[in-house]
């Protein structure tokens, strides 16, 4: 069973480098927490108001938004609750 991966895009690669260092490395260690999951989006949201296929990952204070294709998981952004839906 080929298993899901997550992939940047350039606008996710660029809004998650912005963050701070200990962020970042909260965050890949929640995607990877994902990774080992089955269905990894069974820890996403749906986004409705987006395109189709995006969803949120929440982890903490702070929000993936991604896309997904086949088996691969774009990040399309990342960023702070307060600041990520702005865009």
């Amino acid at each position: 069973m080929e298993k899901y991966q997550f992939r940047f895009k350039p606008t996710g690669e660029k809004s998650f480098n912005k963050l701070s260092k200990s962020v970042q490395d909260q965050i890949i260690k929640k995607l990877e927490y994902f990774l080992k999951a089955d269905d990894p989006l069974e820890f996403a949201e749906h986004l409705t108001d987006r395109e189709v296929g995006e969803y949120r990952f929440r982890i903490g204070k702070y929000r993936i938004i991604t896309e997904v294709t086949g088996k691969i998981i774009f990040i399309l952004l990342a960023g702070h609750r307060r600041d990520i839906y702005k865009r």
